[in-house]
């Protein structure tokens, strides 16, 4: 894709173009590395953008409203996403509803607490959270950006070097095998939502201050988005199979297809039907894969 956008557009191969889409990425990224966790367990969570907007919205409030500072605020900012997530799996996993309907139902009640919090106005934080989404000097990239990538590394280390990596995995592939083996599989699960609410709360950060502001509105879409950059990347639908830094290249892969096709001008209704393609494909090679696996 680099190749053919750059052979397209004269302005796409600059570092410009990068260092833009490396700083407009930490949210989506932070989101997909919690949902890469949720689909190797064989769960999904429709919920992420509604509670990366909740965080978000009470950052907004705390420091607007009540006055708080960025450092007492960003605690609670963070506790308010994880509350919701550790909420979606005490519910799935402790009443065995699958998760795609509680986590639908969380992403309408997120939704709601945060047009409440911010009676559907946006917060306009201005120049306190600028620091962090600003692009530091001489490498022209974001700390949301360095801590959406340090998010990633830890996230691939947890999965593939820890005794609750290999769990998350092996719940995703055989959940009865691993019970009759003696291992309780509900307290790593309701685990894995809970830290898929704590990055969307940090996502929720990254966000305001690349924006300045928090918008009730803000995210809608974003859970599409990362479980397609999962999926590009190879994690599998059915369980069992996932990469964290494959997630992040599929989240790279779908940033630099929309900024490429944007800058040879293609419409937003095209670049959405050919995003579109693509996540179908992917699809398509993910279940063929399975297919001949077996």
């Amino acid at each position: 894709m680099v190749a053919v956008f750059s052979w397209q557009s004269d302005n796409f191969l600059q570092r410009s173009t990068f260092t833009s889409i490396a700083n407009q990425i930490p949210d989506l990224t932070l989101v997909a590395v919690g949902m890469t966790f949720v689909l190797v367990i064989r769960g999904i969570d429709l919920s992420v953008g509604a509670i990366l907007a909740l965080s978000s919205a009470v950052l907004g409030v705390l420091m607007v409203d009540a006055g708080w500072s960025l450092w007492a605020a960003i605690p609670i900012c963070l506790l308010s996403g994880t509350v919701c997530g550790l909420l979606n799996g005490a519910v799935s996993v402790g009443l065995s509803i699958p998760s795609f309907i509680v986590t639908l139902g969380m992403l309408e009640i997120a939704r709601g607490v945060t047009k409440k919090i911010t009676d559907s106005q946006t917060k306009y934080i201005g120049s306190a959270v600028e620091g962090i989404g600003e692009p530091l000097p001489y490498i022209h990239l974001s700390p949301a950006f360095l801590l959406a990538l340090a998010a990633v590394l830890i996230g691939q280390f947890l999965l593939t070097r820890t005794i609750f990596g290999r769990y998350c995995i092996a719940i995703g592939t055989n959940q009865e095998a691993v019970k009759m083996s003696g291992i309780r599989t509900e307290p790593y699960a309701v685990c894995v939502f809970a830290f898929s609410g704590l990055l969307c709360g940090l996502g929720g950060l990254a966000q305001v201050s690349r924006l300045s502001s928090a918008d009730p509105n803000a995210a809608i879409g974003l859970e599409l988005s990362a479980i397609a950059a999962c999926v590009i990347g190879g994690t599998s639908l059915m369980g069992g199979r996932g990469s964290v830094i494959s997630s992040f290249i599929g989240v790279l892969i779908i940033s630099i297809l929309q900024t490429g096709l944007a800058q040879m001008g293609v419409s937003d209704a095209n670049k959405q039907i050919i995003t579109g393609v693509v996540i179908v494909v992917a699809v398509l090679i993910d279940a063929l894969r399975n297919h001949f696996r077996r």
